[in-house]
């Protein structure tokens, strides 16, 4: 019979185990089916509804294949890892609660850059905020001042400011411990309980350690302290306070109440003793043993006490029923509750106690816990809320942390305190949400900072390994393109930051891509590369489509300096390219064709008489059939038989730059080139113009040019700023495209949602929100309107303006005839610097430029495109920003998410709010984009100024101070005129700079001397300074200045010293 049974009992688990590898390969297929879905959302491909599997599915499935075992919150911590990072190794073990990491490592997600608080960057408050053999009873953040309040047993009370420097501290004499403190917000003093004392400090008053009062005596032992801060009560605060007897307690108190007005003049700290029988304390007994903590939920307006006893362990409530002998709202948990927390954003009250466990509650059902967390081996004693992350963490008796995530209900983080002794309790912790610390007090006080923080403030952001090339975006899918010089091509997720793919050497091996671009619909990538090659690419699958073989000239000849798409159909696609040679070429490629081909030159430059900066063409009519944008040109004459004309030819340019523009009575292609020369060439008027902007105020004999770094055309319709709703209604046609193809092209789901938005539009046409299907659709119609597209009338009556950014940090605004309409200045502190990016919004609202040394400027220039010739309509500076520490190469702004992107040398790739330049992250971090939280103002550790928001008599930085020559010469005295027209010039530039505002130096000034009685009594006590390069010297020694000359120039380096010593003391 035995032999039967074991027989019985093998045959048994030999089948357990078969139906066991079963259950795992039906969950490999369903992780699988998972992982695809997740990689084509994150491409914005379409998914059927009958194939999607969410998280409810996942869980059902799970619990299916393994049984009860598996517990919902390994399944949601599982769901949520194969969600957030779809090639993240992934075991089936995890489903159960158990990681295994490899050859001994520890697991990716225990690793130090994914853990929650880097434990590394500890840092620990030495100062002696504490007595000797003293410890810390209470830690209290104070948010709306952020000052951070500590209490010591031995009385010891201090006030630290944000950056966790003493601002106030004072040591209480009395016998007794102190149990705890909080902050009373309308008197601005600090409340502190004792056994038998209630202790109220004004640390606001005169003196070293200010004025403190004693209330006694008590009748019983109060263990815990709080303040409840009214929305309706102005100039008193409400205590709460918890005893050894069950005994809740609130007492109102206000500034009669201790005098604090006449004590204010006092200079000496006084210690007054109030009688407690003068106060009107109000008492209930809620609980039959100690009450441990008391606090006070402003979310909720309840007060909250918890204590051991394990009938009445937790009481939420009104503070009315303090008052009164109605019944409170109870909570049971066996042992009693030691500390308890609320999260406003999970909307879920945390308790624990000795049982070890966290529960979790509903604020307003008190019968059973939602929610159970195990973790723990000692008992707790202390919880708090990370309220925007959604994590608790919970400290016990042990002085282990553990941090648990409330989405899922799992463990992130495990740690332990290692810094002080093990007999030392570690009784007090405090979450700074605005800070992103967690402060903890014992012996000392140990900061832990959030990983992410530290990622975000000390580790330097990182994109590629080199610096960027190419910085492009896909509005359709919102994605974007970077390009670093070893190209290497990547495509990341806006909203999130992920990487979604890569390719490696996209042109071959050692041959660098130096442009793409991507076409208006988003389905198709073209980039160039420094041999003259050009690729077209399947920008969902990355796979290449077309490609421009390598031709047989020198390398550098064809190196390819910008791109754009004309057209992309798969049928067709139409490129313009400029090479670095000067020359401009249409490269085109049609389905029947294997390979990319040129079709039309444009030449690398035209000669032009300084005298007559405009030259007429010959346009060939037959060849704009041919390929549906530009006609062939024909050069004028032979000029050379005229060098020898006095005022000669306009030199060779070297080009860096160009941008097009197609609409309706307009066909303009323009360069910028090294030199500062500008060529538009206006197939309209088969004419080429040259445009140059002189630096009249420079030194130099011959005025020179300021090179060109980028031009942009801005195109101003009333269209263009409507609804998307009056727009679909007009036709653009573009050849064979036009818009309602555009929208069919869309995804179905994304039609849907353009419709049901239209229909919202019709119902409130107050609505202003521009949905993401709206802007995507006015993208293109922008987009249409500056390369290939026939527009309506009102978009052809509006004049283009014509941006070019220049080396000397000024932006020209330029009309298609040649003039200069606007010049800019960005407003700084420093030295203009080069400007080496501009783009505008997609509704031309707003001019966005980067700069050589890192900086982004934003001016408001809609009013000024209404009406260009009107002066009243002005620019505006709305906002300047420090976001690298070398050159921003390119630059563009999302509208519809409200962010700016920029990518530099220093190859980071990096998010800001458009809206204030607060610093969001960048491409490549290990935590996901959180796009709305502005909360933390963080700046990467290479950037040291925070964002600097114009004032309105600051706004208007049109560059002034231009000397008129013809009125100038008026005001001259008889002695001046008689000098030579050379040095007219100079005394003219002269004082025309001394009117500028005063540079500061850009290298740090070095103190030599501390005074002189000769200077006098003033300036005998002003510090003497000698720069490394005493710019002044020639000029001051120099016979042609005069007197008041020197003066003014003397007055403007004291008042430029005298401003950096102010900025260095503030």
């Amino acid at each position: 019979m035995s032999e039967s049974k074991d027989c019985d009992n093998e045959s048994c688990s030999a089948l357990e185990v078969l139906d066991f590898k079963n259950a795992l390969k039906q969950f490999q297929k369903l992780v699988e089916r998972i992982v695809i879905q997740k990689k084509k959302e994150r491409l914005g491909w379409y998914i059927d509804d009958d194939d999607k599997i969410d998280y409810d599915e996942f869980y059902r499935t799970t619990q299916t294949l393994f049984g009860p075992e598996v517990k919902e919150h390994n399944v949601k911590a599982f769901f949520r890892k194969v969600s957030n990072n779809p090639d993240a190794r992934t075991e089936w073990c995890e489903i159960f609660g158990y990681f295994i990491g490899g050859n001994g490592a520890t697991p990716s997600h225990f690793k130090e850059e994914n853990t929650v608080f880097l434990t590394s960057e500890k840092q620990q408050i030495t100062y002696p905020v504490v007595k000797e053999r003293d410890m810390i009873t209470s830690i209290v953040k104070v948010p709306h001042l952020d000052f951070t309040v500590t209490s010591s047993q031995k009385g010891v009370l201090t006030i630290f400011n944000k950056k966790m420097k003493v601002l106030a501290t004072t040591s209480v004499k009395d016998t007794a411990w102190i149990n705890g403190c909080d902050f009373l917000t309308q008197l601005k003093c600090v409340v502190a309980v004792t056994e038998r004392t209630i202790i109220v400090w004004d640390y606001t008053s005169v003196g070293k350690k200010g004025n403190y009062f004693n209330i006694k005596p008590m009748e019983n032992s109060l263990l815990c302290v709080c303040t409840a801060t009214m929305s309706d009560q102005v100039g008193e605060d409400n205590i709460l306070m918890g005893d050894d007897k069950g005994y809740v307690y609130l007492l109102k108190v206000t500034s009669d109440h201790f005098g604090l007005k006449q004590c204010k003049g006092k200079k000496e700290s006084q210690l007054q003793i109030l009688d407690s029988k003068d106060f009107n304390i109000v008492k209930r007994k809620l609980h039959a043993d100690w009450v441990l903590k008391v606090k006070y939920i402003s979310d909720l307006n309840c007060f909250g006490s918890c204590s051991s006893d394990s009938i009445r362990s937790f009481v939420l409530d009104d503070i009315k029923r303090l008052k009164d002998n109605l019944p409170v709202k109870e909570f049971s948990v066996p042992r009693g509750v030691n500390a308890f927390t609320y999260c406003g954003k999970a909307k879920v009250i945390v308790t624990g106690g000795h049982d070890k466990l966290l529960r979790l509650w509903h604020p307003y059902v008190n019968t059973r816990p939602s929610g159970k967390l195990s973790g723990h081996q000692h008992s707790i004693v202390e919880i708090v809320t990370n309220e925007k992350d959604q994590h608790v963490i919970s400290l016990s008796f042990a002085k282990i942390f553990i941090v648990w995530d409330l989405q899922t209900l799992s463990v992130l983080q495990v740690f332990q305190d290692q810094g002080s002794p093990r007999a030392i309790e570690t009784l007090a912790m405090v979450f700074d949400n605005a800070c992103g610390t967690l402060i903890t007090g014992s012996t000392v006080i140990d900061i832990y900072p959030l990983t992410h923080m530290i990622q975000d403030t000390k580790q330097v952001p990182k994109t590629h390994e080199k610096s960027i090339n190419v910085l492009a975006y896909n509005r359709a899918f919102n994605q974007i393109l970077t390009v670093c010089s070893e190209s290497i091509l990547k495509v990341w997720d806006l909203e999130t930051g992920y990487q979604i793919y890569q390719i490696e050497d996209a042109h071959g091996l050692n041959i660098e891509v130096t442009c793409a671009a991507i076409e208006i619909n988003g389905f198709y990538l073209a980039s160039g590369a420094c041999d003259g090659t050009v690729k077209i690419w399947n920008f969902g699958s990355g796979q290449e489509v077309k490609a421009l073989p390598l031709t047989q000239h020198s390398k550098n000849e064809h190196c390819l300096l910008k791109l754009v798409y004309l057209k992309a159909t798969e049928s067709q696609h139409v490129l313009l390219v400029l090479e670095q040679s000067g020359k401009m070429k249409i490269i085109q490629g049609n389905e029947i064709q294997r390979y990319l081909k040129v079709t039309w030159v444009l030449p690398e430059a035209v000669l032009f008489l300084q005298r007559n900066p405009v030259e007429f063409l010959s346009l060939n009519p037959d060849t704009l059939q041919k390929h549906e944008f530009f006609p062939d040109i024909q050069l004028p004459p032979d000029t050379s038989s005229l060098s020898s004309d006095a005022e000669g030819f306009v030199p060779s340019v070297e080009m860096k730059c160009f941008d097009v523009l197609k609409v309706e009575g307009h066909s303009l292609i323009t360069t910028g080139s090294k030199n500062g020369a500008i060529i538009l060439w206006d197939f309209e008027s088969a004419s080429v113009r040259y445009m140059c902007k002189l630096n009249e105020n420079s030194q130099a004999s011959v005025p020179q040019a300021s090179g060109v770094n980028a031009v942009l055309f801005l195109v101003h319709s009333a269209s263009s700023s409507r609804k998307i709703s009056s727009l679909s209604s007009t036709a653009v046609v573009s050849g064979d495209i036009d818009t309602d193809r555009d929208i069919d092209d869309l995804p179905e789901h994304k039609n849907s949602h353009l419709n049901q938005n239209k229909e919202n539009a019709r119902s409130d046409e107050n609505s202003t929100q521009i949905t993401a299907a709206e802007d995507a659709l006015k993208y293109k119609y922008i987009q249409y309107s500056k390369t290939n597209a026939q527009l309506p009338r009102d978009v052809g009556r509006c004049t283009p303006i014509l941006a070019s950014a220049h080396e000397n940090g000024c932006i020209y605004l330029w009309s298609i005839q040649g003039n200069l309409l606007k010049e800019i200045l960005p407003f700084s502190k420093y030295h203009p610097v080069p400007l080496t990016a501009i783009c505008t919004d997609i509704s031309t609202k707003m001019l966005l430029a980067g700069s050589k040394e890192g900086h982004i400027m934003c001016w408001s220039i809609v009013s000024f495109l209404e009406d260009p010739q009107n002066s009243k309509n002005q620019i505006k500076e709305e906002l300047c920003w420090m976001a690298h520490s070398a050159e921003v190469i390119d630059l563009f702004y999302e509208e519809q998410k409200n962010v700016v992107v920029t990518a530099s040398v220093d190859g980071s790739v990096r998010l800001w709010h458009a809206m204030n330049g607060c610093y969001l992250g960048y491409f490549g971090q290990p935590r996901k984009f959180e796009l709305s939280d502005l909360s933390r103002l963080i700046l990467p550790c290479d950037v040291k100024d925070v964002p600097m928001i114009m004032k309105e008599e600051s706004k208007h930085m049109e560059k002034k101070s231009i000397p008129d020559k013809d009125k100038w010469k008026s005001t001259k005295s008889p002695s001046i005129l008689k000098k030579d027209k050379h040095m007219d010039t100079i005394q003219d530039l002269k004082f025309f700079k001394a009117l500028a505002s005063p540079k500061l130096p850009r290298q740090p000034v070095e103190s030599i001397e501390s005074g002189s009685k000769v200077t006098g009594a003033v300036f005998g006590h002003l510090p003497m300074y000698e720069l490394e390069k005493p710019a002044e010297e020639s000029i001051l020694q120099n016979p042609q200045w005069n007197k008041p000359e020197m003066s003014t120039l003397t007055e403007l380096t004291v008042e430029t010293e005298l401003s950096k010593e102010q900025n260095q003391d503030k």
